[in-house]
């Protein structure tokens, strides 16, 4: 007669515990990642260049605004470049995408007169600065520094242009 091998209470606990912690992990492993999301600079960073358009299109189109509208340009430009940079190291861009920078907002004209175009700046300016502004207090040190930067940036743009 052959018998059969014995079972040991601890063995049998053993399986049990080994097959209730595989269970959720096997889950886990297979459950994608939700998406991130939206990272908060990205809102700064089409405005920024939306900004950028504008007020290139009104230095091109008001010479007597050229000036403050070419120096609110070029930063603009700028504040887009780094917060773009930004953007691309905290998630790199995959190698399938293109480094294209993300979607930008549609360009208006020019104000046609003078004061509506420094008018148009100013307020652009204002609402940048303050959406950097209350942003910045949300963000790690690194990231504030830099929105912190912008939103400075943009103040004194304003006054470039008054």
């Amino acid at each position: 007669m052959i018998s059969a091998p014995a079972v040991s209470r601890r063995g049998v606990l053993v399986v049990g515990a080994l097959t209730a912690l595989a269970a959720p992990l096997a889950v886990a492993c297979s459950t994608p990642e939700p998406p991130l999301p939206p990272d908060p600079l990205t809102e700064l960073a089409v405005q920024a260049r939306a900004d950028a358009a504008a007020a290139a299109a009104i230095a091109s189109a008001q010479p007597g605004l050229a000036e403050a509208a070419g120096l609110v340009a070029t930063n603009r430009g700028e504040h887009a470049k780094v917060l773009q940079a930004e953007l691309d190291r905290a998630r790199p861009p995959s190698p399938s995408s293109s480094a294209a920078p993300t979607k930008s907002a549609a360009p208006t004209p020019p104000p046609p007169d003078p004061q509506s175009a420094k008018t148009a700046l100013t307020d652009a300016l204002t609402a940048a600065e303050k959406k950097a502004s209350e942003l910045v207090l949300t963000l790690p040190n690194f990231r504030a520094g830099l929105v912190g930067s912008i939103a400075a940036g943009c103040a004194a743009l304003r006054e470039a242009v008054r």
